[in-house]
C-alpha cells in the first residue's frame, strides 16, 4: 500500500503503535507489534513476555468495545490504499459512503487513504458516522481526514474482529491481499455460521467477475464448497442495488432478533 497522505501538507506523514501516533519521522523502533509477536528469529527473551503480550491484546479488545459499543447500524467497506483522488474509483467510494449514511448506516474503513477515505468522505460529508480502524504498520500511514470516530489497533485478528462485530455486511470494492483477505475471512464466518444475516457484495463486475466465475465454474463444480456457500457472494456496478441487498439482509436479520 501507498500513502496518498505523504505529499499532503494539511495531513503530515504519522506512524502508528496502537493508540500512540508519532508524526514528522519522531520513531522510536521500526518494527511492529504483530511483527515482533509472529516473529520467532533472534533471542529467545521474547518467549518471557508473551504473557504480557496477552493483556496487550486483552486491552486491544477492551479499547475496540468500549470505543464501538454505541455505534449504529453499520456497514464495512473494504477497498484499495492505492487508489488515487483523481481514479474513477475514488469518486465511487465517495458516493457508496454518502449512499450509506443517506440509508442510515455508519461506515466502517480500514481508516487508510484511496478508497478508504473516499468512503469515509462520502459518509462525513453526508452526515453520517465515518468510522476508521487503523492499523500499525512498518510504513507510514495515518487515519485519513474524513473518519469521525477512529480507532487503532496493533494486531489484526483484534482489528478484523471489529470489522464483523460492528457491521452488519462487507461491501467490497477493487482492492488487493488486504482486501482479499477480509472478503474471504467474511464468507468463512457466514459459510460455518459464526454469523448470520451478512451480505457481501463485490462491487464492479469487470474487476470482481474473474473471481466469481472461478468460485462458481470451478470451486463449486468441483464440489469443494456448496450452491448457497457460492450464493453468499453478490457482484453489482449499482449502488442502488448495492445498498438495497444490505438493507434487505439487515431487515431480515431484524425479523430474527
Amino acid at each position: 500500500m501507498s500513502n496518498e497522505f505523504q505529499n499532503d501538507p494539511e495531513h503530515p506523514p504519522e506512524h502508528y503503535r496502537g493508540p500512540v501516533v508519532l508524526r514528522r519521522e519522531k520513531r522510536v523502533g521500526d518494527s511492529t507489534t504483530d511483527q515482533r509477536l509472529l516473529d520467532s528469529r533472534g533471542p529467545s527473551d521474547w518467549v518471557h513476555t508473551d504473557p504480557w503480550r496477552v493483556l496487550r491484546i486483552q486491552s486491544e479488545f477492551v479499547e475496540g468495545f468500549g470505543a464501538l459499543a454505541e455505534v449504529p447500524k453499520a456497514v464495512t467497506v473494504f477497498g484499495s490504499a492505492r487508489t488515487g483522488r483523481d481514479h474513477p474509483e475514488y469518486e465511487l467510494g465517495r458516493r457508496i459512503g454518502t449512499a450509506l449514511a443517506e440509508a442510515g448506516f455508519a461506515a466502517i474503513t480500514g481508516g487508510g487513504p484511496g478508497s478508504m477515505e473516499a468512503v469515509n468522505r462520502g459518509a462525513s460529508e453526508a452526515g453520517g458516522l465515518s468510522i476508521g480502524l487503523g492499523i500499525e504498520l512498518p510504513f507510514e500511514q495515518g487515519l485519513n481526514p474524513w473518519v469521525d470516530l477512529g480507532v487503532n489497533f496493533r494486531y489484526f485478528f483484534t482489528r478484523k474482529t471489529m470489522f464483523v462485530k460492528y457491521a452488519q455486511a462487507f461491501i467490497c470494492l477493487p482492492g488487493g491481499f488486504g482486501t482479499l483477505d477480509e472478503l474471504f475471512e467474511a464468507l468463512t464466518l457466514v459459510q460455518t455460521k459464526k454469523v448470520t444475516k451478512f451480505p457481501v457484495v463485490l462491487f464492479g463486475s469487470d474487476y470482481w467477475g474473474g473471481l466469481h466465475d472461478w468460485v462458481r465454474n470451478t470451486v463449486l463444480r468441483e464440489g469443494k464448497i456448496g450452491e448457497k456457500d457460492a450464493a453468499l457472494l453478490h457482484v453489482t456496478d449499482d449502488i442502488d442495488d448495492a445498498v438495497q441487498i444490505v438493507q434487505d439482509a439487515y431487515k431480515a436479520w431484524e425479523d430474527t432478533h
